[in-house]
């Protein structure tokens, strides 16, 4: 592991420990915030491109189909060439297509934009949880995780907050443009104080054509979920699900045939990683819904300004900035099964809740408790499902798992913002109307909150394990995204 010498690592209360959290938190922060932060700029987006509610679907889409479908790759790339090297020039890239997204005169720039906004988190993304795991001591690597996860989590709970306070201030395109001073700052500290690191079994070709079937098969099959309303069961709409489902298949075949896949079957021989990872599928499609449907609702229904709506989900924020880190020690001493069952219905609740916000609802009555119970659910949650995933496979395979887990945790984001409106029922000009939005925000909750009990039932039933490695298997290999190595490995090499 090139940067850390004595072979042992960074310390967490170490000043490079926290520096390179500062850098790869940062770094991470800006592909989260711009995940959450669109949602509460959607009405003044729309009012002011005139667009319809499927082309605000595509401002939150576009990224997270490109981020989805590249995540992998991006990672494979980081393990090949330096993961430090990866992560910055993703870190430089997210900053240009910024400018571009808040330069952007209509709907379709800003969409072409937003592509290539998730293509530069798809670079930097899973470089700064590899860069985690590679640099900090073993001793210290739950915490830093823990950490990282927490602030992360923050990160994202807080765009709808700035969001808010940018439209109602500068305006909306200071949305994107203000990823250029994160990135000034986060670009320095990351060439300075994080060490590279690199995986020397990292071999074969990259697995293009697999990122390119599952980019395409998630974006066709988006499509046709965002067109319905619309369009109907027009041909188009038929022949692009039909498309996707048969890239999809064609994808599976691809990873099954090839050497160097960049989802290898065999890795879900785990049966706690494939769980885990169902478990995240689902309670991150309810929480991409919820963000992106209730930011509407607290503007369009309930009367409230930009800025009234950011803040209104800021409490969520406050809980995982003070207790994320404790809740992932929590999850390390008594394993991953009580959070992730106890956590996606405690979310659950909190959505329900929100049924009750409607026109004039009051923020202390109505809001407040449905943000706190969700927040504490969220809190319970995600830092034990981080490291849950880590654990479920051998420490070699750490980068790959969690490139798999993102790319399930963005493309359940993704089809949830597409599916949801569809089955809820909602037209093209929905967010333009109180009472049509409110009665279709209405039938979409629950099926956020029936998403977060599915998962909880799973992990009751599945996920036992502690948060320990399991033991390497006789034949595992490198397969398409390497992992990076959690410490160097004495006396065997990889193959």
């Amino acid at each position: 592991m090139d940067g850390v010498a004595d072979g042992d690592g960074i310390r967490v209360g170490s000043a490079t420990g926290r520096w390179v959290i500062l850098a790869t938190v940062l770094g991470s922060s800006m592909a989260m915030l711009d995940s959450t932060v669109v949602n509460v700029a959607l009405p003044r987006i729309g009012r002011d491109l005139g667009t319809d509610l499927a082309a605000l679907q595509w401002t939150v889409n576009a990224y997270m189909l490109t981020l989805a479908g590249l995540i992998l790759l991006g990672g494979a790339l980081g393990d090949r060439f330096g993961r430090r090297r990866v992560f910055v020039v993703g870190i430089v890239w997210f900053a240009v297509a910024s400018l571009c997204c808040g330069l952007a005169p209509n709907a379709a720039v800003l969409v072409g934009a937003r592509a290539l906004q998730g293509m530069g988190g798809a670079l930097l993304t899973p470089g700064s949880l590899a860069l985690i795991q590679a640099s900090f001591h073993e001793d210290d690597r739950a915490r830093a995780v823990g950490l990282w996860s927490g602030l992360g989590g923050v990160g994202s709970a807080i765009g709808p907050f700035v969001g808010g306070w940018l439209v109602d201030g500068p305006g909306w395109r200071w949305v994107f443009l203000l990823n250029l001073p994160l990135a000034a700052i986060c670009v320095p500290v990351a060439l300075r104080h994080v060490p590279e690191s690199r995986d020397p079994a990292a071999h074969g070709r990259f697995d293009v054509r697999g990122a390119v079937f599952a980019a395409l098969a998630l974006a066709l099959v988006t499509y046709a979920l965002i067109e319905i309303p619309a369009q109907g069961a027009s041909a188009v709409v038929v022949g692009a699900v039909v498309a996707g489902v048969l890239l999809g298949a064609a994808f599976v075949r691809l990873e099954r045939r090839l050497a160097d896949p960049m989802v290898p079957p065999s890795i879900f021989s785990s049966r706690q990683f494939t769980a885990v990872n169902v478990v995240t599928f689902c309670v991150y499609a309810a929480l991409g819904g919820f963000f992106f449907l209730s930011a509407i609702q607290l503007q369009v229904v309930a009367g409230y300004s930009a800025l009234g709506a950011g803040t209104a989900l800021l409490p969520t924020t406050v809980l995982m900035l003070l207790f994320s880190a404790s809740a992932g020690d929590l999850g390390r001493r008594i394993g991953p099964r009580v959070p992730l069952t106890v956590g996606p219905l405690l979310a659950a609740t909190g959505m329900l809740l929100m049924l009750r916000v409607g026109p004039a609802a009051s923020y202390v009555r109505d809001v407040l408790p449905a943000v706190l119970v969700l927040g504490t659910g969220m809190v319970i949650l995600v830092a034990p499902l981080t490291a849950s995933v880590l654990a479920a496979v051998d420490t070699a395979r750490a980068g790959l798992a969690s490139g798999i887990n993102n790319a399930a945790a963005r493309a359940a984001g993704l089809l949830a913002v597409a599916a949801l409106p569809l089955l809820a029922g909602m037209g093209p000009e929905a967010y333009r109307d109180a009472g049509e939005f409110a009665s279709t925000f209405r039938r979409a909750m629950p099926m956020c909150a029936g998403l977060l009990v599915a998962g909880s039932v799973i992990a009751w039933w599945t996920v036992r394990a502690p948060l320990t490695p399991e033991p390497r298997p006789a034949c595992a290999t490198h397969c398409g995204v390497s992992a990076p190595p959690l410490e160097p490995e004495r006396g065997s090499r990889h193959t």
